[in-house]
């Protein structure tokens, strides 16, 4: 129960299904001291709705372990220059590692969340489906989990759109049902990314070059841009736009050409390591389709083996913004096959 709309409804849909339901609010970050992320507000907002649904609330502070197992990864990539998908291995780490520890410890036979997905358990074992709503659909973030992981989850949103939720909520008389939904991160998603981030990693300001090598602007820490990026760049002049094609994290620049659909923009090819299949390790070489981000287009692909523990994933067609340390998650039809962090683009 996180205070917000989506695990209220959850909630909800599961005691109307003969469910006995204890909710669960976990903490996975520190921040008394800070008004942009305020888990007392979020904690307040999943009393109330408890109370309207008659159920009990317990909580639990995942602090430490979201430190040690998210973020000093998240930090270590976006100081290597990639652009790190943190809210993936939360899932991995906590939300359905130690959730359903404690949800086991409280009695529970079952872990539930809000997550826009489905589980198809007549199959053996058990696979990922995407959520009926394909522009909801969360299973991209789900792509990490095993089969047994699915064994004991349950989630209850699969089948409705956000809108049928809301429409729920109000019904139901929760006051969170208009409530804003949570963007990432808590912590990042609700406040400067830039200046966040810099409490950790010290940036130093460096070049922008065009694709030629010559200084075309100034920017803040490499690492902090993303492949694809327009907004941030300050670079003026006459023509289209400016986006991040490149970065060099050894002499801290960053390579921009000017188009939204510049060739080097594009890639064929990524390269990946230890694909995670979430039932089972299909026959390679494999014709499925792929998303490079969330709520990005599905992509047709050729999923075959590099080298061990290795694999080269070619495209159809060039893609867009193909960028090392986001997650390329794979799907035939509804179903989510898996997927692996991106950890080269080729053109």
């Amino acid at each position: 129960m996180s205070g917000g709309v989506d695990s209220s409804v959850s909630a909800a849909l599961l005691l109307e299904q003969g469910y006995q339901v204890t909710g669960l609010f976990m903490k996975n970050w520190d921040e008394d001291d800070d008004d942009e992320c305020n888990s007392a507000q979020d904690l307040a907002d999943a009393e109330a709705v408890c109370k309207v649904l008659d159920i009990p609330l317990k909580t639990v502070n995942f602090s430490f372990e979201y430190w040690e197992r998210v973020f000093v990864g998240f930090l270590e990539d976006l100081k290597a220059g990639r652009t790190p998908n943190p809210d993936i291995i939360c899932n991995v780490e906590i939300k359905f590692r130690e959730f359903p520890d404690w949800a086991r410890k409280l009695g529970a036979t079952y872990a539930a969340t809000g997550h826009y997905a489905r589980i198809d358990r007549i199959s053996s074992p058990p696979r990922l489906l995407k959520g009926k709503d394909h522009n909801k659909d969360q299973s991209y973030f789900l792509h990490g989990l095993n089969a047994k992981a699915l064994e004991n989850a349950i989630f209850p949103l699969g089948h409705l759109t956000k809108s049928e939720v809301r429409g729920k909520a109000k019904h139901l008389g929760l006051q969170n049902h208009d409530k804003k939904g949570s963007t990432g991160i808590c912590f990042i998603g609700r406040r400067n990314f830039g200046s966040f981030i810099q409490r950790y990693l010290p940036s130093t300001e460096g070049k922008i070059t065009d694709e030629s090598g010559a200084e075309i602007g100034r920017h803040s820490g490499a690492f902090l841009y993303t492949i694809g990026q327009r907004t941030g760049l300050g670079i003026g002049g006459p023509g289209d736009a400016w986006y991040v094609a490149r970065k060099d994290i050894a002499s801290n620049t960053l390579i921009a050409v000017q188009g939204h659909d510049h060739p080097l923009l594009f890639s064929r090819y990524a390269k990946v390591a230890n694909i995670n299949w979430i039932s089972k390790f299909p026959e390679l070489p494999l014709k499925s389709m792929a998303k490079i981000r969330y709520q990005g287009a599905d992509q047709e692909c050729r999923i075959q083996q590099a080298e061990k523990g290795r694999f080269k994933v070619e495209f159809a067609k060039p893609v867009r913004a193909v960028t090392p340390g986001q997650s390329i998650v794979f799907y035939q039809g509804d179903v989510c096959l898996g997927g692996a962090v991106i950890e080269d683009a080729l053109s």
